[in-house]
């Protein structure tokens, strides 16, 4: 059966468990597969039992498969937020809705926000409205370096929205860091270098941390999480913004090998694009820095991202320091700017679909979880969106969302308000007062 695309929007809906995926096709589509190629005319994307199965022009549509046509529209995966801070703060200062940090705890890179990401968060609920199918949830730090362990999300309409939990470790290097770590960058390297070799130790003999006593600083929980990352077996993020911080960081590899990094914000990573290029380190970086707002970002450039995906790096957008705990869904616009500035004299910007996969395939690659989210290539779960334009253009709007195959409420408390007081007459009773 033809489903007809424009449905009312649906009330808010209860948190329930996950649906069963669910099969769906989508004809008649600007399909977008997100890895950075161009928009396929006249495409069709299959999704069956929640993944995936093929996307692109001459797609034969399976029997009993529902059927929606796009009507030329763009159809694309689903937004990857590549940073955020979403579904743990729902109000920053008042600390009992706030799980993002802890300042009095005596762990830290074994903390792990999983738990603590709330699905009826009202962060998530707008941004699965605007596209955003994935995020990446980093705690925050507090008195040491290291925050802890970060989640990759789903943002459908269910109770279980972790996909993979401590899916990486999270750092704090450059000022944060230094502060955090007593007071300088030398401070905040050789605690890093400490904690490396500690859990390196840790991995090799797992006895030999409780011989060290009062010499080790880490405590064994600590450790294990930390052996994670010394062992390579998942990503360490690290908040880095001036260029030499990156170089000092990139020189551990000599003694650190098997760490990838992932550098996040690098308002200076244009000054060292060649290095990172060659180092294979990929960035998540804040879009549009271009004033030195501190002493670590004075080379602040707009095309710093353009700069960066020029010289080879891998580029995705995320939302550091950036309203993370809600606005994700500015990427949109971010990554419009920068389709934008490419087209300024003396600018470097990103092509549309270089803009387009810094916010979907390409914060999932630099996760190390491309073959799973990100972009429509047959295996990856069914995140798909239906847009009513160009989704890198401000005013444009999702139609349909879906996660897993399954089809998402649109609705938000904004929009409801919004319908609620467009009209002024009142009642009997203010409507503040009325259900």
């Amino acid at each position: 059966m033809r489903a007809r695309l424009f449905a009312a929007v649906a009330p808010l809906a209860l948190l329930a468990a996950p649906a069963a995926a669910q099969s769906v096709a989508i004809i008649n589509a600007r399909v977008v597969i997100g890895d950075g190629s161009a928009p396929i005319e006249g495409g069709t994307v299959v999704v069956r039992d929640g993944r995936v199965v093929a996307a692109g022009r001459g797609v034969a549509v399976p029997a009993g498969v529902d059927t929606v046509d796009a009507g030329g529209r763009y159809v694309t995966p689903g937004l990857v937020a590549g940073f955020t801070r979403m579904g743990i703060i729902e109000v920053d200062a008042v600390d009992e809705t706030n799980d993002a940090g802890a300042g009095n705890s005596p762990f830290h890179a074994a903390i792990d926000i999983a738990p603590a990401v709330n699905p009826a968060t009202s962060a998530i609920i707008l941004n699965r409205a605007e596209g955003i199918t994935r995020a990446v949830v980093a705690p925050t730090t507090r008195n040491a370096i290291f925050a802890g362990q970060g989640a990759v999300i789903d943002l459908g309409a269910d109770s279980s929205p972790v996909t993979v939990a401590r899916a990486f470790q999270f750092m704090e290097y450059g000022e944060s860091g230094a502060q955090a770590a007593g007071g300088s960058r030398p401070a905040a390297l050789v605690a890093f270098r400490d904690a490396l070799t500690e859990a390196r130790a840790f991995t090799n003999r797992p006895g030999a941390h409780a011989d060290q006593g009062r010499d080790t600083l880490l405590n064994r929980v600590d450790a294990v999480a930390l052996q994670q990352v010394v062992s390579g077996k998942v990503p360490l993020l690290v908040h880095v913004e001036r260029a030499s911080d990156m170089r000092a960081l990139m020189a551990l590899r000599k003694d650190f090998a098997a760490v990838r990094f992932v550098f996040v914000g690098a308002s200076e990573g244009w000054l060292v694009a060649p290095e990172l290029a060659a180092a294979r380190i990929p960035v998540i970086a804040s879009a549009l820095n271009d004033l030195p707002e501190s002493f670590e970002s004075l080379a602040a450039t707009q095309s710093n991202v353009g700069r960066m995906k020029a010289a080879g790096v891998l580029v995705a957008l995320g939302t550091i320091n950036d309203n993370d705990a809600r606005q994700a869904r500015l990427e949109k616009q971010y990554a419009g700017n920068l389709v934008a500035l490419h087209h300024v004299p003396g600018a470097t910007g990103l092509s549309w679909d270089a803009a387009f996969a810094a916010i979907t395939s390409a914060p999932a690659d630099a996760l190390g979880m491309g073959d799973s989210i990100g972009s429509l290539k047959p295996g990856r779960r069914g995140d798909v969106v239906i847009w009513d334009g160009d989704p890198l253009e401000l005013g444009t709007a999702a139609l349909a969302v879906y996660v897993d195959g399954v089809k998402q409420p649109l609705g938000t408390r904004q929009a409801e308000l919004l319908k609620r007081y467009s009209e002024p007459q009142e009642g009997a009773l203010p409507k503040a007062y009325q259900r």
